[in-house]
């Protein structure tokens, strides 16, 4: 394992580290991946590396690599961003950009590991994100991890020429306890 921040049974979370970035390249120009995120445009690397740096700066962000354990490989990330102290929230985001690994539970373990963090460690009270109502393996991901489904924005993703509703879930420290 490099550098492990947070071990789970198969996978562990790693700080994101530059020299990741052809990953992330691979993953973020793939429309497979990307049609799962808010990514519309091609990236190159000074636009990647640009990114990734930034974000691994911001102080209200905690981004970490998804490594498989064995074999030892990134296989995507996840975060909590815009966190606020005051409020004691954030909003979860995740990615397993290896196409290989979908649908192998990783993501699930991940998620965990990221709100266990995030109730435990940060103490927050509340995690929130949003998903693409099309993304039904990530739905099933978070209802399983405990998130509630909280609201609907309707027809808000355009997508391969349709108009797609957006998700909102949520859950509360309380809800884990």
């Amino acid at each position: 394992m490099k550098n492990p921040f947070l071990i789970g049974e198969h996978v562990y979370l790693a700080p994101v580290e530059v020299e990741d970035l052809d990953h992330y390249l691979k993953w973020l120009n793939d429309q497979e991946v990307t049609r799962f995120l808010n990514t519309r445009f091609p990236l190159n690397r000074d636009i990647e590396k640009e990114h990734l740096l930034s974000m691994v700066k911001e102080k209200d962000t905690v981004i970490l690599g998804i490594h498989l354990k064995e074999p030892d490989k990134l296989i995507g990330n996840t975060g909590l961003h815009r966190i606020q102290q005051v409020d004691r929230n954030a909003v979860f985001g995740i990615v397993i950009g290896d196409k290989e690994e979908w649908s192998k539970g990783y993501g699930t373990e991940a998620t965990e590991l990221m709100v266990y963090f995030g109730f435990q460690t940060l103490n927050l009270n509340r995690i929130e994100l949003e998903v693409f109502v099309y993304n039904e393996r990530a739905i099933q991901c978070y209802e399983k991890v405990g998130f509630i489904r909280e609201g609907t924005r309707r027809q808000a993703r355009y997508y391969d020429g349709k108009y797609h509703d957006i998700i909102q879930m949520g859950i509360l420290r309380q809800e884990r306890e």
